[in-house]
């Protein structure tokens, strides 16, 4: 008598769960690699000597009195316009993550048509790059810091926003269970139960944000708006590698710092 193994449900063969997505994403990599050009030349031939010259010059940076100040001032204005941005984009993405998560609608004919609306629109929000978004306020508005901060807040809001209404729906029943039943409504129930349970996720997230937005704030300034990333392209522009590398330690300092600070903070609210 011979004896029959059973096999889990979702794991019944090559063809299903995950030898299906594994066997998907096999063709799509030998289709990606059956598409590039291998006749031409995949390496350029000088490239080896232009990334000697570049990485070179990270010991001869530019410490000039007069180009330090100009590093300072890009400095400033990349920390600027992150901070605007991020700020702008908290506030939008708490709304809408709120709106989002259909934590305040108890009635189902209401909360999914919310949900799903506002879903929509994050996903909207989040799908064009911030840089797209600079170029489309660079020319509504021009070259101005309202066009960076625009182009920071609505894409990261639209991130925020879905991340929050996770996070809020992902917090434990069970106090909130307890506040209902001593006759909080939902918006108490949000307001002393979700977000007090949620926020040391949220704020965490939001730092993680933070980090990417003095990059982003860093890669939109080549735009043509004032900051780090203008002037990284204007000295690649001269081939000044020594001053490029400057504003790009510069930018790392920036990176690290709210790193630090974002560990502090947490630190401070888990202790």
């Amino acid at each position: 008598m011979t004896s029959r193994v059973s096999t889990p449900p979702g794991r019944s063969g090559l063809l299903h769960g995950r030898g299906l997505l594994s066997l998907l994403l096999l063709a799509a990599l030998g289709w990606s690699m059956w598409e590039v050009d291998w006749t031409g030349s995949v390496v350029h031939t000088g490239g080896a000597a232009a990334a000697g010259d570049f990485f070179g010059a990270l010991f001869s940076l530019d410490l000039s009195a007069s180009f330090l100040k100009i590093v300072l001032e890009a400095t400033w204005y990349t920390v600027a316009y992150a901070v605007a941005g991020i700020t702008l984009a908290v506030g939008l993405g708490l709304a809408l993550g709120v709106a989002a998560s259909g934590v305040l609608a108890r009635s189902r004919t209401v909360r999914w048509p919310l949900v799903a609306g506002t879903r929509g629109l994050l996903a909207v929000q989040r799908s064009i790059h911030e840089l797209v978004w600079a170029w489309l306020f660079v020319v509504a508005v021009g070259l101005s810091p309202m066009a960076a901060i625009l182009a920071l807040a609505i894409p990261y809001g639209g991130i925020l926003g879905r991340i929050y209404s996770d996070i809020l729906n992902d917090v434990p029943q069970e106090p909130l269970q307890a506040l209902r039943a001593s006759g909080a409504g939902e918006w108490k129930v949000l307001l002393y139960g979700r977000l007090p349970m949620a926020l040391p996720d949220m704020l965490s997230y939001t730092f993680y944000r933070f980090e990417c937005a003095i990059r982003a704030a860093a890669v939109m300034s080549f735009v043509g708006i004032a900051g780090l990333g203008y002037q990284i392209q204007l000295s690649l522009d001269d081939l000044l590698f020594g001053q490029v590398w400057t504003l790009l330690l510069f930018l790392t300092g920036l990176v690290l710092l709210v790193d630090l600070w974002s560990s502090m903070v947490r630190r401070r609210l888990v202790s």
